[in-house]
């Protein structure tokens, strides 16, 4: 019997032969994890019924355990959830059913007993990119401030108004500067989404637009939204008719093109040279943006091979502590017909990281000596040449 305010949760299974027991047993980590999410999300759910259609049918009945939503959860729960994560949402399906396949044998082989969660998650971590040698696929801890699953925002810590008003890391937008010799200088650690970030983007070229050469440093880049590039790579083409990426969906088998926007706030960056320094450390987003800005001849790469993350991710959580970040799709650009992924993106002149800024620099001077220049701008020029090769 349920009281005012207590919920009934009945799931129908699907069996072949109609029989609920044997469906239970093939079913019985699945079973456990929903009563626990169950807990976890509704805990005025007092029972969670499993049964098959029919009249007079048999019922299989969990009641509501309330120490299921603070207990640790066991491996050999944990362990399953990611493996039918990886068999059923991973986006290359052959892989993800071998590293599921292997993190079962070291679970029955007994190769996760007493770990605590960061050692778990570094060890499958470890695992799934011996696999799949695919750096987005991992696990990770959930923060405290992130709560459990299904908790909502007023539940966190409050952010602080500037936080608020100008998001994580100023929109990953670090610094915007005029260099000596009228060269433009954007330093991006992130890539915002333009539904957030937009206004940002805009105002940081427009504080270049008047530059006669740019900078872009992505060398602490670890990326961000495949919209936010396009946004940020649209002021570096005339029109909207530059097809810059592919991103197809393992799960919905649809492919997304992405395309240079046909309005945008401000002046675009036409006609001159654009230098996009990178270093190892650039990833995913930071990737994508130096990738096709390559494959479309608009800049030259100065750097380091970069970090190799192609595949779009999402975070599922497993338990209350740990989340399995998933790639979910693959890019593919329309003009190498290819991505980064594994490889990284090759730089066009390399040199170490932390030379980078130096070379492109040299590069943008020496480019804008070659200009006709009015003798001000021009002595400039001379200058900071001069000042760069000493």
């Amino acid at each position: 019997a349920l009281e005012p305010g207590e919920l009934l949760i009945r799931v129908f299974a699907q069996t072949p032969d109609g029989s609920l027991d044997t469906w239970a047993q093939e079913h019985q980590v699945g079973m456990r994890r929903l009563r626990r999410e169950v807990a976890l999300r509704l805990p005025e759910t007092q029972l969670l019924e499993f049964t098959v259609p029919g009249p007079d049918a048999e019922r299989i009945t969990l009641a509501n355990d309330p120490a299921l939503a603070t207990e640790p959860v066991p491996v050999t729960e944990s362990i399953p959830a990611i493996a039918g994560l990886l068999r059923t949402s991973y986006v290359f399906p052959d892989r993800g059913a071998a590293a599921a396949d292997g993190l079962e044998a070291s679970l029955a082989a007994g190769e996760y007993d007493g770990l605590d969660d960061e050692a778990l998650a570094g060890k499958l971590t470890s695992q799934l990119y011996e696999f799949c040698h695919d750096r987005h696929l991992r696990v990770r801890v959930r923060p405290p401030w992130a709560g459990r699953p299904g908790r909502g925002a007023a539940d966190r810590p409050p952010r602080p108004d500037w936080l608020e008003r100008h998001g994580p890391h100023n929109y990953g937008i670090h610094r915007v500067e005029r260099l000596d010799g009228d060269v433009g200088y954007l330093d991006l650690h992130g890539v915002a989404d333009p539904e957030d970030g937009g206004r940002a983007i805009a105002a940081a070229m427009e504080l270049v637009a008047g530059t006669g050469a740019l900078i872009v440093d992505l060398r602490h880049n670890h990326g961000g939204s495949p919209d936010g590039v396009v946004f940020w790579l649209s002021y570096l083409f005339p029109d909207a008719e530059t097809h810059l990426n592919d991103i197809f969906d393992a799960g919905t088998g649809e492919t997304k093109q992405f395309w240079t926007l046909a309005h945008l706030p401000g002046d675009r960056y036409l006609d001159r040279p654009v230098y996009v320094l990178t270093s190892q450390e650039t990833f995913s987003g930071g990737e994508d943006f130096a990738y096709s800005l390559q494959a479309q001849g608009r800049a030259e790469v100065i750097g380091e091979t970069t970090g190799g993350g192609a595949h779009p991710t999402a975070g599922a959580p497993v338990t209350p502590t740990l989340v399995l970040l998933i790639p979910h799709a693959r890019s593919v650009n329309p003009v190498t017909g290819t991505n980064w992924e594994g490889t990284g993106v090759t730089p066009d002149v390399a040199v170490p990281a932390d030379e980078a800024f130096g070379v492109a620099y040299g590069k943008s001077l020496r480019h804008l000596l070659a200009q006709e220049l009015p003798p001000p701008l021009l002595d400039e020029v001379r200058e900071a040449l001069g000042a760069l090769e000493s």
